[in-house]
């Protein structure tokens, strides 16, 4: 894990930076919430990534996944299954994360923009972090109530979706941070732009639900982002999403 990786964005809130995906670890005394986990192949780093922060594996009460991509899902039945971790998905997403069906953009849709800058290597990269790799779980959970969450942080779920059809950002409302996934982003190796944006068009199942999603997040009271790719961006969050729906346009 290089120096940079993990970035204290308010007390008991980081964001860690993976090998190409973000995941985020609520503090709160000895009790932690993990929002996401990376690709598979980012195990040793995640768990590097709480030991960094005086945590071990059992000190997490629960995994919250923004979406089932497997670059967000990577670790959760790992992690499941060897600490009896709960976790949690908005309802629209549990048979994504079961695998009954797959809403990832395929290995053919990849080599149609090959030719793209950034996206070979992107490919390459997730190919060998296990972003085609069977990661489906076996327990999932639906969120046990609306509004915050009973866990470190108190994270609350929104649903945004677009990217996937049970996407869910998380805000911290207190804190002014919205935990966003993929559903608004700072940056991607497969896009040459820096700053609030969607993901290339490729990476959603509905991009005209993505663009609505956007409304919902500019609701939010926000001032600093942890995106799922990206570093943190400080600033309005509303201002953001804005910027992100000039871009797509």
């Amino acid at each position: 894990m290089r120096e940079d990786a993990i970035v204290e964005a308010a007390a008991g809130v980081h964001l860690v930076h993976g090998s190409n995906t973000n995941w985020v670890v609520l503090t709160d005394g000895d009790a932690v919430t993990l929002i996401d986990t990376g690709y598979p192949g980012d195990r040793q780093e995640l768990l590097a990534s709480l030991h960094a922060l005086g945590h071990a594996p059992e000190a997490v009460s629960a995994v919250l996944i923004t979406h089932a991509h497997n670059d967000h899902l990577g670790s959760a039945e790992y992690l499941s299954a060897t600490y009896g971790i709960p976790v949690h998905l908005h309802e629209a997403e549990l048979p994504h994360a079961r695998r009954e069906f797959l809403q990832q953009v395929s290995v053919g849709q990849v080599m149609r923009q090959a030719w793209r800058p950034g996206v070979l290597p992107w490919a390459v990269h997730a190919i060998r972090s296990g972003g085609t790799a069977d990661v489906h779980m076996t327990r999932p959970e639906a969120f046990a109530k609306e509004g915050p969450l009973d866990l470190p942080g108190r994270p609350v779920p929104v649903h945004t979706p677009g990217h996937t059809a049970g996407h869910c950002v998380y805000h911290l409302p207190d804190a002014g941070i919205l935990i966003s996934g993929d559903a608004l982003v700072s940056g991607h190796p497969t896009s040459r732009v820096r700053g609030p944006q969607l993901l290339p068009t490729m990476f959603d199942a509905d991009r005209d639900g993505a663009l609505a999603s956007l409304g919902r997040i500019e609701a939010l009271g926000a001032d600093v982002l942890l995106p799922g790719h990206g570093p943190v961006y400080r600033g309005p969050v509303r201002e953001a999403a804005e910027h992100a729906r000039e871009l797509a346009s």
